[in-house]
């Protein structure tokens, strides 16, 4: 099971790092307002998921 997390971890570090990515690109070009809410809302979200899946990593590789 902690395999599966360990997997999982670079994943959500990823995506975590891409929207912020997104979101800067947008902010230089002078991007909508809106889209730049928008992804940052994915990011906190991202990063929760992120936070979860590193928790149950260490968790499981504890037992």
């Amino acid at each position: 099971m902690s395999s599966f997390f360990y997997f999982l971890t670079p994943i959500a570090l990823i995506a975590v790092a891409g929207v912020l990515i997104l979101g800067l690109i947008n902010m230089m070009r002078g991007g909508s307002a809106n889209r730049s809410q928008t992804l940052m809302r994915w990011r906190v979200i991202l990063q929760f998921v992120a936070l979860v899946v590193m928790m149950a990593a260490l968790y499981f590789s504890s037992k």
